[in-house]
């Protein structure tokens, strides 16, 4: 019995492992913009249809009710070890399906697809993520209740970092060849999720030194995004020769890895304090003396110096309908019409944009890979100084969805501006910005409705994403792009091509500031009483 306790103990350092891994590899929707140029000159499509794919893609990757659906049936249905593989499962044969015909049409091996099917072959391959995704993330937190915005913001940040880890990939084994790169979607996360997938797996064990370890994930985060940086940097610079890119590879690799030793050590750790950390029967004499043991719980002492769960808990978990029945979860859903559509409708176009204004090509591919950093460290930073600020000093988790949309709209009206280098500024704002809404809307959803229906809840709340992302990109920026279009290729040159489109998106987040402004004002007694429980 000891034996099997200490084993599920350090299992779930195991689980976060092999849902960060893959994380690294599920988050394709990220690097559309590497292959967008070949899917629009292969199909022949004009940017406003290349944009309505996009949209498809979008609402993929991003109505996600049905994986939240399937966690909630089977998860909570008494199969908790069960659940998330079935989960994965579903997101593999999804990706693989997807991305395999996309290829297929981008090489002319089936004849080219009506835009319907393409669309469909495209909502198809992104729709896996939100398997992957709902079961990652919905898993850690319930394995760490007491960190929920650190663990959603590592997962989600993983994801967001994804992009760029297969960019490098895909430049070193493929030569940046992008029919390369819609195959190797196809089969990496796929291969990836159905390798892991059952090595994630919900434990409800006590809390150890849990934060010691977590800081450590986000460590190793930091730095594979730093390298990912440098490395991108560095190839705006210079010509790397193969070897040199293989070895490269190497150390990313190396870095990948190195959260299972992370994951070693605290499994060791908690199966030594089992012995040591828990005093069954000190504290009951009258049972012991009786001889019944069935009746006396493990009291861990870690509990003594710390609250049981510091986190602020839901008055009551409440079901997708009647969280549906509330004005929150519509503050929360128009916010992030606002925030996340208005930044999916920046990557979707970033690399128009950049060839719009005499970006080179290995320019515009380090934009995207660039993005995907950015939108790391919004994901990864938002979880946890939100965690910080909120325990340490009382500050509502939705302050931070405020102060992301004001700044986005600054971001915004950067790439307007079109000055020099301006890409690389806005899309730094707005990503790191898009990527914080991304970790802050979960940890909100579980803190306002629950974690019982949680996957089901947010993920009916990232509908907002591709809803603000069609709105945007195909009725706003694809509109007056083929408007302005005069040259070959229905393409478009100069600041004229996209600076009213991003004082309307501007326009959007500032909308969206004051959304979630009243968001905030509602839950912040919320957040004060629970914080007091």
């Amino acid at each position: 019995m000891e034996e099997r306790h200490r084993s599920s103990s350090g299992s779930k350092w195991i689980a976060a492992v092999a849902s960060i891994w893959i994380q690294c590899s599920c988050g394709a929707s990220y690097a559309f913009g590497i292959y967008s140029p070949v899917l629009k000159s292969s199909q022949e499509y004009d940017q406003s249809t290349l944009d309505t794919v996009s949209v498809f893609k979008d609402i993929g990757a991003n109505a996600g009710i049905l994986s939240g659906l399937l966690y909630s049936a089977v998860c909570n249905s008494g199969s908790p070890r069960r659940g998330p593989w079935l989960v994965h499962l579903a997101g593999a044969l999804q990706c693989f399906i997807g991305y395999f015909f996309i290829w297929l049409a981008v090489v002319g091996t089936i004849p080219r697809p009506p835009v319907p099917v393409m669309s469909l072959f495209m909502f198809i391959a992104a729709h896996a993520q939100t398997f992957f995704n709902t079961a990652n993330v919905v898993t850690v937190v319930q394995n760490f209740p007491d960190y929920s915005g650190t663990v959603v913001g590592i997962m989600k940040g993983f994801l967001g970092l994804s992009g760029a880890i297969l960019i490098q990939v895909s430049q070193t084994l493929f030569n940046n060849n992008p029919r390369a790169f819609i195959l190797m979607l196809s089969l990496l996360p796929t291969l990836t999720s159905l390798l892991l997938m059952c090595l994630v797996r919900v434990h409800q064990t006590p809390p150890g030194n849990d934060e010691r370890h977590l800081n450590k994930f986000l460590i190793i985060s930091l730095i594979a995004a730093t390298y990912l940086l440098s490395l991108r940097l560095l190839e705006d610079i210079f010509i790397f020769p193969q070897w040199v890119l293989i070895l490269t590879f190497v150390v990313l690799f190396v870095l990948l890895f190195s959260p299972l030793g992370i994951a070693v050590e605290a499994q060791k750790e908690s199966s030594w304090g089992t012995t040591n950390a828990t005093t069954p029967l000190l504290n009951e004499p009258e049972k012991l003396a009786a001889g019944n043991f069935m009746d006396v719980k493990e009291v861990p002492t870690d509990t003594i110096k710390r609250k049981g769960s510091s986190m602020p808990q839901a008055v009551e978990e409440i079901n997708l309908l009647q969280a549906m029945g509330t004005i929150n979860f519509w503050l929360l859903f128009v916010a992030m019409v606002c925030g996340m559509g208005s930044g999916l409708a920046t990557i979707n176009n970033i690399s128009q944009i950049g060839e719009s204004l005499g970006y080179t090509t290995l320019q515009r591919s380090t934009l995207v890979s660039l993005w995907s950093i950015w939108n790391f460290l919004g994901r990864l930073g938002a979880g946890y100084l939100s965690d910080i600020f909120l325990l340490r000093r009382g500050c509502p988790r939705p302050v931070f969805i405020v102060l992301t949309l004001a700044a986005m709209t600054a971001g915004h009206i950067t790439i307007a501006s079109g000055f020099p280098l301006n890409l690389y500024v806005g899309s730094l704002v707005v990503g790191i910005c898009y990527g914080s809404q991304w970790s802050l809307m979960p940890t909100i959803t579980k803190e306002i409705f629950g974690v019982l229906h949680m996957g089901t809840i947010f993920n009916t709340i990232a509908i907002a994403s591709p809803v603000g992302s069609y709105l945007l990109s195909v009725r706003v920026i694809g509109y007056i792009y083929d408007k302005e279009a005069s040259g070959t290729g229905n393409s478009c040159y100069g600041t004229k091509c996209f600076m009213l489109s991003y004082f309307i998106l501007a326009s959007v987040s500032l909308f969206g500031c004051l959304v979630s402004l009243a968001l905030l004002i509602r839950t912040r007694r919320f957040y004060s009483q629970a914080l007091l429980r």
